[in-house]
């Protein structure tokens, strides 16, 4: 049985700062009701004053992150949550989280939150889709929000993260008995060893569909920004004013699929052109579609470094934005850089092994019979 609680990690919370006075009254709001537990003092995540291992007591919890960032977007107490999470434990398996980020500046509310998210997952912990409610100085970013609330700015930051703290305590994912999983790429066959990893995975991928999309394949048109309306207009059918192998190919096979899986190569620390124009053209689906039910996977691979960068864009793009669910170690972050040299990195077909494992684990939903002839099913990631 699941514990019906919250978990509040409040980085620099203590002392009085006029600076945390809106954030405390917005997380007031949110957790009224709820039994809640709030941590302020972030030494108290390890288990020894050394910090050579990081404790488990939040794995398989429900967590809100709370971080206020002030003028300049520093909390050093945020940065004992980093080191906690990089600590190469996974600390927080099994959880699942949200964030509310808080600043007194226009600026860094979104690169905080990115940074964060990227670190917990890779500790283990899963993300609801759109999991972060920011606050910037001006709450300018909740002006939309308001309007469809039905209220002013300040109200509209405290419903939403009333929403959040609900939708924390009381996510639940479920796979399925025949799930889908939709893989994207525009690689060269010939010289991706984004390709070559994912060729090995797949035949790992038992009891799985997958249907595979090039998006090298013909013209791939970006998003021009069309005004709103027409976006919806087009949206509302299905459709996308630029057509093309998007709207033919690729929206079908997003609705279809239970989990998109990404393959993305790292060129210039970036998503490659066309999976960039993927995420953007998505916005009118998005129009009237919403992913929860969906689960966001990828494997980036790197010639030197930066595969963090890349699954921060994933994070920020179609968790955050399109509200993909995110599963714990979403992603496979590699280095190689001649083509053909993935396949023959220290313990690649253990990474593999174990990034097909998860990836099962979300998506299918193993129903068996107990002894009493009752249907119970095994848990699927985010339970």
């Amino acid at each position: 049985m699941r514990e019906n609680k919250l978990y509040i990690i409040y980085p620099q919370k203590q002392g009085k700062n006029k600076e945390r006075e809106r954030l405390d009254m917005v997380l007031s709001e949110a957790v009224k009701g709820i039994s809640a537990e709030q941590l302020e003092d972030m030494e108290l995540l390890w288990d020894d004053p050394d910090k050579e291992q990081g404790t488990e007591r939040f794995c398989g919890k429900r967590l809100l992150f709370v971080v206020p960032l002030g003028k300049n977007g520093v909390n050093r107490g945020y940065y004992e949550v980093l080191s906690w999470l990089r600590c190469g434990k996974k600390v927080l398996k099994d959880s699942v989280a949200g964030m509310i980020i808080d600043a007194d500046s226009e600026l860094y509310t979104k690169a905080v939150a990115r940074e964060l998210a990227v670190a917990a997952n890779q500790a283990g912990c899963a993300f609801v889709g759109r999991p972060l409610v920011e606050g910037t100085a001006s709450l300018d970013n909740f002006i939309i929000q308001a309007a469809n609330m039905n209220t002013d700015r300040i109200g509209a930051y405290i419903k939403s993260a009333c929403i959040l703290a609900e939708q924390v305590l009381h996510f639940s994912w479920e796979g399925k008995t025949h799930p889908h999983l939709l893989v994207l790429h525009a690689s060269n066959h010939k010289t991706s060893n984004t390709l070559a990893i994912w060729g090995a995975l797949k035949k790992k991928l038992e009891g799985i569909e997958i249907k595979e999309i090039n998006l090298r394949n013909g013209t791939l048109e970006d998003c021009s920004g069309c005004p709103y309306r027409m976006c919806l207009h087009f949206g509302e059918r299905g459709q996308c004013f630029y057509g093309g192998t998007i709207v033919e190919s690729v929206y079908p096979a997003v609705k279809w699929a239970d989990g998109i899986l990404l393959l993305c190569p790292n060129y210039n620390d970036a998503l490659s052109a066309n999976m960039t124009a993927f995420i953007n053209r998505l916005t009118a689906l998005f129009r009237t579609v919403r992913f929860y039910d969906k689960a966001l996977f990828g494997i980036v691979v790197s010639g030197y470094s930066g595969s963090d960068l890349l699954a921060g864009q994933l994070v920020t793009a179609l968790n955050m934005n399109k509200t993909f669910y995110l599963p714990g170690q979403f992603c496979m972050l590699e280095t190689a850089n001649s083509p053909g040299s993935a396949m023959h990195s220290p313990g690649i077909e253990e990474r593999i092994d174990a990034f097909s494992r998860s990836i099962r684990k979300t998506l299918i939903n193993t129903v068996f019979l107990t002894d009493d002839g009752a249907k119970e099913h095994t848990d699927s990631g985010g339970k």
